[in-house]
């Protein structure tokens, strides 16, 4: 007997969705920052064992849509709740939060498994976690509900054995050497938008997308070159600093975790570049990968 299927995230910003991902996958996959709206896309993680394999998918955080660029993050999060064999629900502990009516609704309608995470019980009172769960457990009581803390891998193991206990029997959907369905291009971009996030403050981290120009491997080096796009000449001028100082902060950071990624030498070459209020526009978007073409 085989057992195969998706495992899909789903929560608000910032409730520990993909440092959750990462704990189940035993990789770091999805990027992390205390910022909201770190993750955009889909991203899968794959667990393989002789006689399964899980498919962990990371979504964007639940919000209501102020830009198109939102509505095409928001899709994705419809896509991994509609296609789940399994789906895991994170509620932040910390963050009173609501989850946004439309969504929710959508949530407590799934018609496969529902795992309700109470995560980060690491930083919480045992009177506020009973609190959450009195809570939950009659605001949607269809959901099982576990406590867990991502971060420091509590309750993971548990976890684990209760998602495999809930897959369908299904061949492998992936070969079994997979660890997700993503390009290395696309974790190279993502680890530049990490730096970004952690360098910036305020409007700048939002206000941008990373495209990969080229990625040439060779035998010892990989040769990468990044264009950042911002919406505004002011935002170039602050992501390149004086003199560059700022843009080679975040190229050295950016370059140092994709030899820790990639595991070998790499050349980053990093240019900044004005694509005027992308975040609205259907070619942008499209170019960027967050609606279809």
């Amino acid at each position: 007997m085989h057992k195969s299927g998706f495992v899909n995230i789903v929560g608000n910003p910032n409730a520990g969705k993909s440092t959750l991902m990462n704990a189940l996958v035993g990789e770091r996959l999805s990027i992390i920052t205390s910022k909201a709206q770190t993750t955009r896309h889909r991203i899968l993680g794959i667990v393989n064992g002789d006689d399964f394999q899980m498919i962990y998918s990371d979504t964007p955080g639940i919000l209501a849509p102020k830009y198109k660029l939102h509505e095409g993050m928001m899709q994705f999060v419809g896509s991994a709740i509609a296609d789940a064999d399994v789906l895991l629900f994170v509620v932040d502990l910390t963050d009173d939060t609501p989850i946004e009516p439309a969504m929710m609704k959508r949530i407590q309608g799934a018609k496969v498994p529902v795992l309700g995470l109470l995560n980060k019980t690491d930083v919480v009172s045992k009177e506020k976690l009973q609190q959450a769960t009195d809570f939950w457990k009659k605001e949607f009581p269809a959901a099982e509900w576990i406590p867990v803390s991502a971060l420091t891998n509590d309750n993971i193991i548990p976890l684990f054995d209760r998602i495999m206990a809930l897959l369908p029997e299904h061949p492998a959907y992936y070969p079994k050497d997979a660890l997700t369905d993503r390009p290395e291009r696309f974790f190279v971009a993502e680890i530049v938008r990490e730096k970004i996030l952690l360098t910036y403050d305020k409007e700048i981290p939002y206000s941008v997308e990373v495209i990969v120009d080229s990625y040439r491997e060779e035998e010892t080096i990989d040769r990468i070159r990044c264009t950042i796009y911002c919406m505004r000449d002011s935002q170039k001028a602050i992501l390149i600093g004086h003199q560059g100082s700022m843009l080679k902060k975040v190229g050295t950071a950016a370059r140092l975790d994709m030899e820790k990624f990639l595991q070998k030498k790499v050349f980053l070459e990093l240019f900044v570049k004005v694509d005027k209020d992308w975040r609205d526009s259907e070619r942008s978007l499209k170019f960027y990968g967050y609606l279809g073409k």
